[in-house]
């Protein structure tokens, strides 16, 4: 396969992810027919933006609830850390006890939606995510160096965080078809 086109592929894959995510509760389901692209790219198979928004409206169906968990967990880390900002006792262990859940929150997250297939439901890809998360830690390092690619790339030139999102979903793809191999 050519790689070059499997490198554009991924940024145009990230486009995708990142119109779809607009709401940003749609997340989950945006990435979720992200990797399902490039799975079917790597087959082979036919695929293009159609079948992306076909499988972007079916993982939203129960996807939704997997973003609103996100965001509320999102949220809750902000709150604590402005009780960290505050001076409270014990504030920076457990600010870094909640950065470190959220990070582990979303490289479940992200596995769960990369195995994702119409019909799955979310909250058994959810518990197979966080036990793969901590099974497998090298690939957990891969999914947050991912993230931490896809934030500095965003704080640098703030649209490169747009197509990098296809790489994370290409990270996670290779994840997955590691373990399965395994």
């Amino acid at each position: 396969m050519d790689r070059f086109a499997l490198f554009s592929e991924c940024l145009l894959t990230g486009v995708w992810i990142a119109c779809a995510a607009l709401p940003v509760v749609t997340f989950p389901a945006a990435f979720a027919a992200g990797t399902r692209h490039l799975r079917r790219h790597l087959a082979g198979e036919h695929g293009g933006l159609r079948e992306f928004a076909a499988d972007a409206r079916t993982a939203a169906r129960g996807g939704w609830a997997v973003g609103v968990t996100v965001l509320a967990a999102g949220a809750l880390l902000l709150l604590d850390l402005r009780a960290v900002r505050a001076g409270l006792p014990g504030g920076p262990f457990v600010g870094a006890v909640g950065i470190l859940a959220m990070i582990g929150l979303l490289v479940a997250v992200l596995r769960a939606a990369s195995c994702w297939e119409p019909g799955a439901s979310w909250r058994t890809l959810l518990a197979e995510g966080g036990r793969d998360t901590v099974r497998d830690p090298a690939g957990s390092l891969l999914l947050v160096c991912g993230m931490a690619v896809v934030v500095l790339s965003g704080a640098l030139v703030l649209p490169l965080a747009v197509p990098v999102a296809g790489a994370v979903a290409a990270a996670a793809t290779a994840v997955r078809e590691r373990r399965l191999s395994r």
